[in-house]
């Protein structure tokens, strides 16, 4: 009997396919050579959008990291379009920032909007850049939800709560807003916004005294925030980046590169990691903000 060999034709198109799918692997992974231009050596400018509003910090601080440990990479420039969001995530950012510009230059650009948390996780960067028109501040915390006791009583829907203390279910929609919840709630929002002034005060170097009297909320425009301390200098991203490649002792018109986000490459196809990025992309964002 005659065994079964796969003609040596078919075996030559096998590894061609092979040597294709892990050259195409190759090139998804290799990016420290890639900026906006093109392929480029030598010393270059990272870049980081803060975009939206802000829910989670771990995108934003991957790619900050990764920026972080490129050798290539002298400075970053956080360019910041948010109007604010949750706070933890803001801290983690605002942390991240501090971390990282301890060992290579910060530089924090506010485009259209850098308010509240947007504001927050530019604090402890080397230097604050905005437009005239940009709307900075928003120093301040709001805790908000619904009260929906009239309207389930409307529908004949009544809820049943076994708790464990007096406040376990402070927030809840079903139930009326006691002077208890509201001393509650209230402790929490003025010590995240001391927070949030001592952050101010601390990475502006401003005096507290100043800071309470900006701490109530409002937005100043980016002429504004610069007379008030605020804020360093007018420009756009451009001049940004220009500004970071000084203080990175990049010589000559600065090369940029940016952190993406990543993009499943053919190799996750094969493999099924898909599943992941799908549902990354249709999360659901969290009903209830601080902001």
């Amino acid at each position: 009997m005659k065994s079964l060999t796969m003609p040596k034709s078919n075996n030559r198109w096998v590894w061609i396919l092979l040597a294709c799918i892990f050259g195409i692997y190759l090139l998804s992974r290799i990016g420290s050579v890639f900026s906006e231009d093109g392929i480029s050596f030598g010393d270059k400018v990272g870049i980081v959008r803060l975009e939206g509003l802000i829910t989670d910090s771990e995108k934003i601080i991957d790619n900050i990291e990764k920026l972080r440990k490129r050798e290539d990479v002298r400075s970053i420039v956080l360019r910041i379009d948010s109007p604010g969001g949750s706070v933890a995530p803001s801290q983690e950012i605002y942390e991240k920032v501090k971390q990282t510009n301890m060992e290579k230059p910060v530089v924090a650009s506010i485009g259209t909007v850098g308010a509240s948390g947007g504001y927050y996780a530019a604090l402890e960067s080397e230097t604050i850049i905005v437009n005239r028109g940009s709307i900075v501040g928003s120093i301040g915390v709001i805790l908000e939800y619904p009260v929906a006791v009239d309207l389930l009583e409307n529908i004949g829907l009544k809820f049943e709560t076994i708790k464990s203390g007096n406040v376990k279910d402070s927030g809840s929609p079903t139930r009326e807003v006691t002077k208890e919840d509201r001393e509650t709630f209230r402790s929490v929002v003025l010590n995240l916004h001391d927070q949030f002034k001592r952050a101010v005060a601390d990475g502006r170097k401003l005096d507290v005294e100043l800071v309470n009297t900006l701490a109530d909320g409002r937005v100043f425009t980016g002429e504004q925030s610069i007379e008030l301390g605020l804020a360093d200098t007018l420009g756009t991203l451009e001049d940004a980046i220009r500004i970071a490649a000084q203080l990175g002792n990049i010589a000559g018109d600065p090369v940029t590169v940016e952190a993406r986000k990543e993009q499943p490459s053919i190799i996750d196809f094969l493999f099924g990691e898909v599943d992941e990025q799908i549902e990354s992309w249709f999360g659901l964002q969290p009903a209830y903000r601080w902001r």
